[in-house]
């Protein structure tokens, strides 16, 4: 892979670019996926950490902050610190790769990378897999949260119809105009946009390049120029545009952690149900 006109490629590394820093003691390498596939093979030396179904639905200030430090929590009983240099991947660029991504930087981390293409990459350049493990040396995650790269869902209600902000929907189209039923109430936040996360990949699984990525973005509005805040279900998916959107030097992006399980769910959250081919 090349740069592909990335404004920050460093966030990517390529499998060789990894295999050439494993020997490398400063470096922590995070397996996201589930506990059977990180046994039946990785990456030589990385810890393994399944991130997927760790979710808060309320993003009020208390539950917010009782689940930030959960996180940083298990990243320490894994062994990674906040001085290592941290790589994680899943099977693909996936959405739990772009979640532990995410989670990451919003806990103040400045040297964290996704293997672009994940194991699956990995595996298809020849390069070794490791069938051990070896219990880690439990360590504390010192952090120092950082409140612009998440959203709750008063800055949500505050952004709707705000031109400075651009409220972007990265589930897919059935839930989007609610006929994927998810919650009590189903459908979309007013002034929202929808881009599907899967449009960010190429069909083996890594980041599609720069131009196109923007390209998809542009074309609903979601610009530079305006704070970005990203949602889905549970606040995966959102993950993954909050990644690309990095990639593409946006400098004001948010990922809405509770999303649709805390905004369908919570009396007061308007929701509309947009027409179809809007």
């Amino acid at each position: 892979m090349s740069t592909q006109a990335y404004l920050d490629p460093e966030l990517l590394w390529t499998p060789e670019r990894l295999r050439s820093s494993l020997d490398d003691p400063d470096i922590r390498v995070v397996d996201v996926r589930f506990g059977e596939a990180f046994a039946s093979g990785h990456v030589p030396g990385a810890c393994h950490f399944s991130v997927y179904g760790i979710n808060t639905y309320d993003t009020d200030d208390a539950p917010l902050r009782s689940f930030t430090h959960m996180w940083a929590f298990l990243l320490g009983l894994r062994g990674v610190r906040a001085d290592h240099t941290i790589v994680v991947y899943g099977d693909q660029t996936d959405m739990s790769a772009a979640r532990a991504f995410w989670f990451l930087e919003y806990l103040g981390h400045d040297d964290v990378h996704v293997l672009d293409g994940g194991f699956d990459a990995w595996k298809a350049a020849g390069l070794p897999v490791a069938h051990d493990g070896a219990v880690p040396k439990a360590a504390s995650f010192e952090y120092t949260a950082r409140r612009e790269r998440v959203a709750t869902y008063q800055d949500v209600i505050d952004a709707i119809d705000s031109p400075r902000h651009v409220i972007l929907d990265t589930r897919s189209r059935k839930e989007w105009n609610g006929t994927d039923k998810r919650a009590a109430r189903n459908g979309a936040v007013p002034s929202s946009v929808h881009l599907e996360w899967l449009e960010h990949l190429t069909p083996d699984g890594r980041m599609k390049p720069a131009p196109e990525l923007r390209a998809l973005f542009e074309a609903r509005g979601v610009t530079p120029d305006r704070t970005v805040i990203a949602l889905c279900n549970t606040g995966y998916r959102s993950a993954h545009a909050y990644l690309a959107l990095r990639l593409l030097g946006y400098p004001n992006v948010r990922n809405y952690v509770g999303s649709w399980q805390e905004w369908g769910n919570r009396d007061g959250c308007p929701v509309v149900v947009p027409q179809e081919g809007v």
